[in-house]
C-alpha cells in the first residue's frame, strides 16, 4: 500500500477533500457543493508540496483565476481503459465541450461511448481532469460525480472567463 496525504479544505464550490501519494494527486472528492458565484474566496495554501500546489491550483480556478493544471496526478488505480479517457479529457481545452460519443472517437474507441461514459463517472480526480466538460450528444449535461448543478456552475464559470463563445463538439 502506497503512503497517502489526505487533506479537506474550502472552495467557492464547496468542501473537497484531496488525496495524493508519493507519485501525485490521487483523488479528489466532493465532500460538500454549495457553488455559489460570489462567496469570498478561501485562503490560498503557500506551500511546495503537492497537496499544497493542488490545492491552490483549485481555489484559483474555482475563483476563475487558473484555466489549466500542472501538478503530477497518480492514475495507477485506474485500469488502461480508464487512463486512455482520462488523458483524452485531458485535451479538451477550457472552455469547451465535447459529446461523449466525440470523446470515443477521439481516443479511437468510435464505438465506445457508453464506456466512456463510465469511465467519466468513475473519474478518480474531477475538475483536474475535466470531465465536467462532456456532454450528451444531444446537448443536455448528463450526469455528473457533483451533481449536475455542480457540472452546470463549472461550464458557466469556464464560459465567463473564456474570450469569445464557448464550443461544443457534438456528433
Amino acid at each position: 500500500m502506497t503512503a497517502s496525504i489526505q487533506r479537506r479544505f474550502a472552495t467557492t464550490i464547496g468542501e473537497l477533500e484531496i488525496t495524493a501519494t508519493i507519485n501525485g494527486v490521487s483523488r479528489l472528492v466532493f465532500v460538500t457543493t454549495d457553488p455559489s458565484p460570489s462567496p469570498a474566496v478561501p485562503n490560498v495554501p503557500h506551500g511546495n508540496d503537492v497537496v499544497s500546489r493542488a490545492i491552490a491550483q483549485i481555489i484559483e480556478y474555482a475563483a476563475g483565476s487558473r484555466t489549466s493544471f500542472d501538478v503530477p496526478l497518480d492514475l495507477s488505480a485506474a485500469t488502461d481503459f480508464q487512463r486512455t479517457v482520462l488523458a483524452g479529457l485531458q485535451t479538451i481545452p477550457y472552455g469547451q465541450t465535447v459529446s461523449y460519443h466525440h470523446l470515443a472517437r477521439l481516443i479511437g474507441q468510435p464505438t465506445a461511448s457508453r464506456a466512456v461514459g463510465h469511465a467519466c463517472a468513475s473519474n478518480p480526480l474531477p475538475i483536474l481532469i475535466p470531465c465536467h466538460r462532456v456532454l450528451r450528444s444531444d446537448g443536455q449535461l448528463g450526469g455528473y460525480l457533483g451533481g449536475t448543478h455542480l457540472k452546470r456552475f463549472l461550464l458557466d464559470l469556464e464560459a465567463r472567463h473564456t474570450s469569445g463563445p464557448v464550443s461544443s463538439q457534438r456528433d
